[in-house]
């Protein structure tokens, strides 16, 4: 009697999962399999052959610059300079400190001219001549917006007009 093979069984198979995407390799392997089990009487006609390597030429450089972009979205997520440069212009308040004491001078307000990066910090360049780093801004301020005005501005009389 003629034994069946148990790897053979449907239970014992692998589930192989389709993929959604159609990337160059599985293009490829499409292509070569046209071109293997093609009528030898009636080949495949060269525009059409032509047709499906610009395709799949096409196919490559959307996959690279896709890739690129990606890379270069990820790298500017990361910039320190990207991430703080919404603080131009802006106001910043710090604790000051003196530079031969080393002791607290008090708190200093100046607005941020530039932002650059040192070792992976960012660090934030005032108009008084300073540097400091990002995480060492207290509280930020637009000096452009004009805050909601206190109770006592909104209850005060208009002038009478003459």
């Amino acid at each position: 009697m003629v034994q069946i093979d148990p790897s053979l069984y449907l239970h014992n198979q692998k589930e192989r999962t389709p993929s959604p995407e159609l990337g160059k390799d599985e293009f490829l392997k499409i292509l070569m399999t046209q071109l293997q089990h093609q009528d030898p009487t009636n080949p495949m006609d060269d525009r059409q052959f032509i047709s499906q390597m610009a395709e799949f030429s096409s196919l490559e450089q959307m996959m690279n610059m896709t890739k690129s972009i990606d890379t270069l979205v990820q790298s500017q997520l990361i910039s320190p300079v990207i991430k703080y440069s919404h603080m131009l212009g802006k106001e910043v308040t710090y604790q000051a400190y003196d530079e031969e004491t080393g002791k607290e001078a008090g708190l200093k307000t100046s607005k941020v001219v530039a932002v650059s990066q040192s070792e992976g910090w960012a660090i934030l360049e005032l108009e008084n001549g300073e540097k400091i780093y990002a995480d060492a801004a207290l509280q930020v301020n637009d000096p452009e917006f004009e805050g909601p005005q206190s109770e006592d501005e909104q209850n005060e009389p208009n002038e009478p007009s003459e």
